[in-house]
């Protein structure tokens, strides 16, 4: 992996700092929600983008939602204001309790006996043949992690944050709460070295996590790391059109689809869309004003996926199960 040209992006951006106030707010803001939203999406919430927004910076709950993803939308965004506080610090300078601590707000509320702490028992990725180290194994191996960080100085900064995220889920030290410890301290490692952090998005949750075991399995990690480094040229070129004033793409994966639009868009009909909501194998992304369910361009993939199960004689409520 080469990355010359985040290297150069960040200095570009370097020669605009200091930043207006009201422009890094306005960033800062927007950054906040969209980690938030997008790391607890990989991890199956449910919330949508807007719900989210209205969680955390409002305080208001949304009906039908469970306290628990209330609790993963709040609990998130203050593990990274935390984040943001430690970013003139260098990444040598890691802890273990900086690690913790990080977990223990992720999931504070929400498994109290657990947050902050290491696992005790054996865990599995379910749907992954992944093998994980033993719970016995884990103080060991996370001592050994720390020493790598301080001692990982060699590396560029990009690579040293995707390698710390991908050595820690890896060791997977925590009974729950493992993806979104490891790309929060990604993101700080990221802070630290003047780069923005990188948002994963949910239409990349797939490839995100493939890439991951297939380097688990014992296979090139190149594919993970070309998914951080373009996660991490994203929100540069955000930055970079901002402090110059332009306006910000419009990222055509993240157009949502009435349900006509996804009906033609994947040659159904809207009552097969509907039906296949109401079983619970699309998610409906927003819900307007006026009560028109949006689809994500994310649903399109799903549909194909859906159709190439039907096609091995599985049932709807099989294929729900594969999805599971």
């Amino acid at each position: 992996m080469k990355y010359n040209n985040l290297t150069e992006k960040r200095k570009v951006l370097d020669n605009y700092r200091p930043l207006p106030d009201e422009l890094v707010n306005n960033l800062d803001d927007w950054f906040r929600i969209e980690l938030t939203y997008t790391s607890n999406a990989i991890e199956g919430n449910t919330l949508t983008r807007r719900e989210t927004a209205l969680v955390v910076e409002k305080g208001i709950t949304v009906g039908g939602k469970s306290l628990i993803e209330h609790l993963e939308a709040t609990n998130h965004a203050r593990a990274l204001d935390w984040v943001k506080e430690q970013v003139s610090r260098k990444p040598s300078s890691l802890t273990k309790k900086d690690i913790l601590h990080i977990h223990e707000i992720i999931l504070k509320g929400i498994d109290d006996t657990n947050c902050g702490k290491y696992r005790n028992i054996p865990v599995r990725i379910s749907g992954s043949l992944v093998v994980l180290p033993n719970s016995h194994k884990v103080p060991d191996l996370m001592a050994d992690f720390i020493s790598w960080l301080k001692t990982s100085n060699n590396l560029h900064p990009v690579e040293l944050a995707a390698e710390a995220h991908y050595r820690l889920v890896t060791i997977h030290p925590f009974s729950d709460g493992n993806g979104r410890t490891a790309r929060l301290l990604m993101n700080l490692i990221l802070l630290m070295s003047g780069y923005p952090t990188a948002i994963i998005r949910k239409r990349d949750r797939l490839a995100y996590i493939s890439s991951l075991e297939k380097a688990q399995l014992g296979g090139p990690i190149e594919d993970y790391l070309k998914i951080i480094s373009k996660s991490v040229d994203r929100s540069l070129n955000i930055y970079l059109k901002a402090v110059k004033g332009e306006d910000a793409e419009q990222d055509d994966s993240e157009k949502l689809l009435k349900i006509g639009e996804l009906a033609r868009k994947v040659g159904m009909s809207n009552s097969t869309i509907r039906h296949w909501t109401k079983e619970g194998l699309l998610e409906v992304a927003e819900i307007t004003d006026v009560g028109y369910q949006l689809y994500s361009l994310d649903m399109v993939e799903t549909i194909e996926q859906i159709h190439s199960l039907k096609k091995q004689r599985l049932t709807l409520k099989e294929i729900k199960e594969q999805f599971k």
